[in-house]
């Protein structure tokens, strides 16, 4: 399998597919089988479901299944609640970084959650927690 990542072509990017869940359902037509199973050869588009910085390269794991394409959900990381990441989702994406040495850690979490573990006389950076992508 070839992935391409369009703008990262040339990234040096890891690139995985997770394929347990797609053998581990029944399908009800034709088109659901084609959906998940797409024939040799042919040019499909993924969702980005996560990625790893943590060691070089960077890994990207893909997910194809209808859902995904549609709404992708996700467990906050604080609360555990499921979130939808995209649009119209209300989550937050956050990379961590060290200023003296390489690696990241991505946390996913509500707006609220967020907003709730900043300090409380912190009201600016609470107020941007709520608003930060919003574009009104």
């Amino acid at each position: 399998m070839l992935v391409e990542i369009a703008g990262y072509e040339n990234a040096g990017l890891s690139a995985s597919i997770d394929m347990i869940q797609q053998f581990s359902q029944t399908t009800s037509s034709h088109d659901e089988l084609l959906a998940r199973f797409p024939p040799i050869g042919s040019r499909i588009e993924a969702v980005i479901e996560q990625i790893h910085r943590w060691h070089p390269p960077v890994s990207v794991r893909l997910t194809i299944r209808p859902a995904d394409l549609e709404s992708l959900l996700w467990s906050c990381d604080f609360c555990g609640e499921p979130i939808t990441l995209g649009p119209g989702g209300d989550a937050l994406v956050l990379d961590s970084r060290s200023s003296d040495g390489p690696g990241s850690h991505t946390l996913i979490s509500h707006r609220h959650c967020l907003a709730e573990r900043i300090r409380p006389e912190n009201t600016g950076e609470r107020a941007r927690a709520m608003k930060i992508g919003k574009m009104c």
